[in-house]
């Protein structure tokens, strides 16, 4: 039975199309320590072959893989030829997984914190505040007011919705129209997945949607609006593009 391999990092080189699948080159670094009077291991290259369909799936291009972390489980193979196959390892894909970015996580976390702590301090003040007015109330002698007199209420403000910083506009979901060259793409499914999460905690998306203004055409901002139609979000923020 052939042994199950599993590697992780970035592609080493571009990615190479044929008929049904894609290869591209990775490289995992040997074990720092070796036995006692044995070679430590040095780099072992590998040639990574998977097919298009599971390729296409993870959302990565042939500029992201270079960037992206991965990780790759499938088995080793000798039947591939040399020619499409550089690496001293060939390895036939069963799955590959695009692993989150540790920068943007520990960025996401930290953002988090800092609005769970935003929202912490005002939550505080506003104790305060009603504290502070109750007891007011309570040390204010009472003021006979003459029946004729009546106080007008004061219109109630209808409070906004909160949304992300830099929003110059609320458009409606349904006015904003996708060039053909978003719709060809597909955002990195964990990423997206993210900004979900971000959503259903926050109540709004992390960025405004960049619009052009007058055609309401989106620029900038594709996977939030993928985000939006996923919730049916009925309104976005968003901020202009504006053409000269």
């Amino acid at each position: 039975m052939p042994h199950k391999m599993t590697i992780t990092g970035s592609a080493t080189g571009p990615l190479r199309e044929y008929d049904r699948y894609v290869a591209f080159d990775m490289r995992e670094k040997g074990s720092p320590a070796a036995p006692k009077g044995l070679k430590k291991s040095t780099f072992i290259s590998y040639t990574v072959f998977v097919a298009k369909k599971a390729f296409n799936k993870t959302g990565l291009t042939k500029k992201s893989i270079m960037h992206e972390k991965i990780l790759i489980q499938g088995e080793p193979t000798l039947d591939i030829p040399i020619d499409e196959c550089p690496g001293e390892i060939g390895i036939i894909c069963f799955q590959i997984t695009v692993l989150p970015n540790k920068n943007d996580k520990e960025a996401n976390e930290s953002k988090d914190k800092k609005e769970a702590q935003q929202e912490v301090s005002a939550t505080k003040q506003e104790e305060k505040q009603e504290s502070v007015a109750k007891e007011a109330k309570t040390v204010q002698p009472e003021v006979n007011e003459t029946p004729v007199q009546e106080k007008k209420a004061a219109p109630q403000k209808k409070q906004q919705p909160i949304q992300p910083k830099g929003t110059k506009d609320v458009l409606s979901f349904d006015d904003i129209i996708v060039p053909e060259a978003f719709l060809k793409t597909r955002p990195n499914p964990v990423k997206t997945e993210e900004v979900i999460e971000f959503v259903k905690r926050t109540g709004h998306l992390d960025k405004p949607l960049t619009i052009e203004k007058g055609t309401k055409v989106l620029k900038d901002g594709y996977r939030r609006y993928i985000v939006a139609k996923t919730l049916k979000m009925d309104n976005v923020p968003v901020v202009y593009d504006y053409q000269k």
